[in-house]
């Protein structure tokens, strides 16, 4: 073999054991322990490392191995492993042999004349003389003999290491041997000492999937692809032997190929390898007729099969197919699927290719007709899987028609399962099939559909087909699925030309034929940035809503319901709602798992908005990932995204932004990455890093993000002004946000006109309680972080008014609203206490000390700065923070306890007087005294027993 592992693979237990075994003979108690196994399963490899390890230990080595070729020679290994000592430089001075140097030097001529007396020869001489040696050798660190291919000993051998076996124990020597677990003398030897537990016998069994995968990449140096490794595991059967061999022919044959760091498979259609084909035809050949013929049979249908059609082709009944699955050849070749009662498969794809290799092409032909047929008798309208394992069939049988109108099918189902990829796959091949116009339409159509769904935007918009022979009502469906591809993927332009396209054709075409472009004109009017357009495009969603639910299309009415539950969420949110609650129920009625997801999507972001749940999203997300859908997965994200911003998890928010950003760059989704550099602005924006921000407004300009201005200015830009301190700048930014708003309404939330903006007007003293009864009037000023904002708002209008009581209320109501918002909380909080300070209400300094403390520990020095620049406006002693100060607890911290008087605390709690306390301390007996008295001002307490006890509780 060319390639050999350079590490020993899937054998952890044993070395395990072997080191345990090394430390034990290091103490100077002797060892004997035997590997065995089937040929090729790594005995010997596993005796090279066990060798190895003994080295590294500081062992004298010796090493023999027996030989089939040598049978008859006796104590053939025995020699080899004394001869190795001269061979492994280990000098010995054989004089301390004694009277044993003779026995010993029959097989080292270099030690002297050999004995040549009877008593000398004895096999119990030669036997003490071998113990005498493994002694000597491993004097001054241990002895390790390591005999290879026992099996090939003969009987003196087995004796003399019977005696040494029996008489080791008291001296450092490892006594390890290797032998095939075949009917051997050797075995049996290996048994009977394990037996008397003079010896640990371990046998080795075959490496599972997981290692044979670690053996290939120990061998190439690199990751292995899964198609390489399932043909190893199926043509090796975990045997390392032949894990080796196949690799190695795989690589010399270009059927796996080196690709930088890594490897690749070569071509797909290339033969099995000749090791398996050899292995599988030998197999074969030991088949009666009737036994090939289920094989064969087995074969043309794939790699999986029912027993129940094989049955069906063959005649034979249940009792003699089980017989044959049961023979050794077949048990070889097939085994049973352990996830469908009745189906059985071969071990590997390859397998069955050669099998089919060995069946010649008009018998395959005929096979695979006669398999069709008796899958379509047996299972009418081929339902669910039938409708795939018949079109392949189909298709080897020659049946090209019949075959492509299969495969179209069976596409149609897998789609409206949401299994989108396999629909991809299963079109393509109808499509190369196909002839008819008509089946050709049907087919482009699902094709469209499914390119869509599976992330292909790119490919779907570039797919051109030949309309000729087509009437022209389905030339308008082929050309609006496309302006549904082109609406995914933000393009605009090229889908609104679509729809004009389909327009034309359809003419003056009944409502029921429209109601497709309608929906799909609907939603590319979301995206034409132009005063008016909501207003249009919930007019022609609601039409094709009507149209499709009475028809009915429910992929229409699907698409129609989701949009609008999005175009009125902003004047109703009860009734956004229940469009959305409809449109899901739609999808579950008519069987369709997308629109289900897709609805899921927009409920879940409508949980998000109103309360902060991310429930549904995740599992939106999480239902996507299951079926392949892959942008309603990223939808999805999107949403997930912006809710881990404003709950100021901004980490797990960056990392959804690179993942999903780098996934809708490769698939060309470019309504997603836009989504995704406004994500990117908002998480910048509320981190204060303006520099990024910057960045990723570039990357918005420069691919027309005009719609997202409302976004970018009220929600990034402006908080990421209040947190640099800088309140023009934000108030500048907000209106920015707002006057985009106005001139292009959307469907996106969260610009601040309802929240963000009423409290900073009301700090600033420009809002007036009209106005702000007017804003929060809104059906959408509900929304759970807007709320937050205008409870806020509120609570700085009523402090204004002199209703004290009503202004503290509204800040807790807001504490409840914030709760899942730290960073807008405190932001807030900031806020509002330069308002209560000034008109006298409320706990500002407490609010300055929880907003000071949260933007210290986020690194926000500017408005950490700002709490601590107001609390002394306020009159209020700041100290300036020092080492220790997070030792000191919240409650404390807050009430605006210091790290040296949180120390006294603590020795308070010790129950030390004043001057034991300055002693502990190194202040002087006054400064405590002034640290006492401050603490129970802070805290309210009325003795120093009380602030012993606070202390108590504390240190618990």
């Amino acid at each position: 073999m060319a390639l050999r592992a350079p590490v020993v693979v899937g054998r952890d237990h044993e070395l395990e054991l072997i080191r345990t075994t090394l430390a034990e003979v290091a103490t100077g108690r002797g060892r004997v322990v035997f590997l065995t196994g089937e040929a090729g399963i790594g005995k010997s490899r596993l005796a090279s490392a066990a060798t190895d390890l003994a080295y590294r230990a500081g062992m004298r080595i010796m090493r023999g191995r027996g030989s089939a070729m040598s049978r008859t020679i006796p104590f053939r290994c025995l020699s080899e492993a004394l001869l190795s000592l001269h061979r492994l430089g280990t000098e010995v001075d054989i004089d301390e042999l004694g009277p044993y140097r003779p026995a010993l030097a029959r097989f080292n001529p270099d030690w002297g004349p050999a004995a040549d007396d009877a008593s000398s020869s004895s096999l119990i001489v030669l036997a003490e003389g071998v113990l005498r040696l493994t002694e000597l050798v491993g004097r001054d660190g241990g002895c390790a003999v390591v005999i290879d291919d026992l099996q090939y000993a003969d009987p003196d051998t087995l004796a003399v290491l019977e005696y040494v076996i029996d008489n080791i124990a008291h001296q450092p020597t490892l006594l390890l041997a290797t032998m095939r677990d075949d009917d051997n003398a050797a075995l049996e030897f290996a048994r009977a000492t394990g037996k008397r537990d003079s010896a640990t016998l371990v046998e080795l069994r075959r490496l599972g999937p997981p290692q044979v995968a670690a053996l290939a990449g120990a061998c190439l140096e690199g990751e292995i692809p899964a198609p390489a490794l399932d043909l190893l595991w199926a043509g090796s059967g975990g045997l390392p032997l032949f894990v080796e061999e196949l690799l190695d022919e795989i690589v010399s044959d270009g059927h796996l190929v080196r690709t930088g760091d890594g490897w690749r498979m070569g071509d797909a259609g290339a033969p099995p390898p000749s090791a398996l084909v050899h292995n599988v035809a030998g197999r074969f050949g030991r088949l009666n007729d009737q036994a090939r013929e289920f094989v064969s049979v087995a074969a043309v249908i794939g790699l999986r099969f029912p027993l129940t059609v094989v049955r069906e082709v063959t005649g034979l009944d249940y009792r003699t197919l089980l017989r044959y699955l049961q023979s050794e050849p077949v048990a070889h070749l097939i085994g049973p699927d352990d996830h469908t009662p009745d189906w059985y498969l071969f071990t590997h794809a390859l397998v069955a290719d050669a099998v089919l290799t060995l069946i010649p092409g008009d018998v395959q032909a005929s096979l695979a007709r006669r398999a069709a047929d008796a899958v379509e008798k047996r299972y009418p309208g081929v339902p669910g899987d039938w409708c795939h394992l018949c079109a392949t069939l189909r298709e080897a049988a020659g049946q090209t028609a019949r075959a492509s109108s299969l495969y179209a099918e069976a596409g149609r189902r897998a789609l409206a399962q949401g299994a989108a990829q396999s629909a991809v796959t299963l079109l393509d091949r109808s499509l190369d099939l196909v002839q008819d116009p008509v089946q050709r339409f049907e087919a482009l159509e699902a094709q469209l559909l499914a390119l869509t769904e599976a992330g292909q935007v790119d490919r779907a918009l570039a797919m051109s087909f030949d309309s000729s022979g087509l009437a022209r009502p389905h030339r308008a469906r082929l050309h609006t699925q496309l302006a549904w591809a082109a609406n995914l993927a933000g393009r605009t332009s090229d889908g609104l030309a679509q729809v004009e396209i389909a327009r034309a054709l359809l003419g003056d075409a009944p409502p029921e034929e429209c109601a497709p472009v309608d929906v799909v004109a609907a939603h590319l009017e979301l995206d034409r940035a132009e005063p008016g357009s909501l207003d249009r495009a919930e007019e022609i969603a609601l039409r094709a809503a009507t149209v499709a639910e009475r028809v009915p299309l429910p992929v229409v009415a699907c698409q129609a319901w989701q949009l609008l539950g999005a175009l009125t969420r902003r004047r109703d949110p009860a009734r956004a709602t229940a469009y959305l609650e409809r449109s899901r129920a739609f999808a579950i009625a008519h069987d369709l798992p997308i629109w289900e997801i897709h609805a899921l999507v927009r409920l879940g972001l409508d949980d998000a908005l109103r309360s902060g749940d991310i429930g549904r999203l995740e599992q939106a997300r999480d239902l996507a990932s299951r079926i392949g859908a892959v942008i309603a997965r990223y939808q999805s994200e999107v949403n997930i995204g912006l809710q881990l911003v404003l709950r100021g998890d901004f980490t797990a928010a960056a990392l959804v932004v690179e993942d999903v950003s780098t996934a809708a760059k490769r698939l060309g989704l470019q309504e997603i990455g836009q989504f995704m550099a406004v994500l990117r602005a908002v998480l910048a924006g509320h981190r204060g890093d303006r520099t990024t921000l910057t960045e990723a407004w570039s990357v918005l300009s420069e691919h027309g993000g005009d719609q997202h201005t409302a976004r970018l200015h009220g929600l990034a830009a402006t908080f990421c002004s209040l947190l640099e301190e800088d309140r023009p700048r934000a108030r500048a930014d907000l209106e920015q946000a707002l006057a985009a708003e106005r001139a292009t309404p959307t469907t996106y939330h969260l610009t601040g006109r309802l929240g963000l903006s009423l409290l900073l007007r009301a700090v600033d003293g420009d809002l007036t309680r009209a106005e702000y009864d007017e804003a929060v009037a809104d059906p959408a000023a509900g929304l759970r972080w807007d709320h937050h904002f205008a409870l806020l708002a509120a609570a700085v209008l009523a402090g204004a008014e002199g209703d004290a009581g009503t202004a503290a209320e509204r800040v807790r109501d807001s504490a409840d609203a914030g709760a899942l918002y730290p960073m807008a909380r405190h932001l807030g909080l900031r806020l509002v206490a330069e308002a209560a300070a000034r008109d006298g209400w409320g706990d500002p300094e407490t609010w300055l000390r929880a907003a000071e403390h949260h933007f210290h520990d986020a690194g926000n020095p500017a408005v950490a700065g700002a709490c601590r620049a107001q609390l002394r406006l306020m009159g209020v002693r700041v100290t300036q923070r020092r080492t220790g100060v997070d030792e000191v607890p919240d409650e404390l911290r807050l009430a605006g306890v210091t790290v040296r008087e949180y120390e006294v605390l603590r020795l308070l709690g010790a129950r030390l007087a004043n001057n034991e306390i300055a002693a502990r301390l190194h202040l002087s007996r006054r400064t405590v005294e002034k640290h006492v008295s401050s603490l129970l001002t802070k805290t309210g307490l009325t003795n120093r027993l009380a602030l012993g006890r606070l202390a108590t509780e504390h240190s618990d």
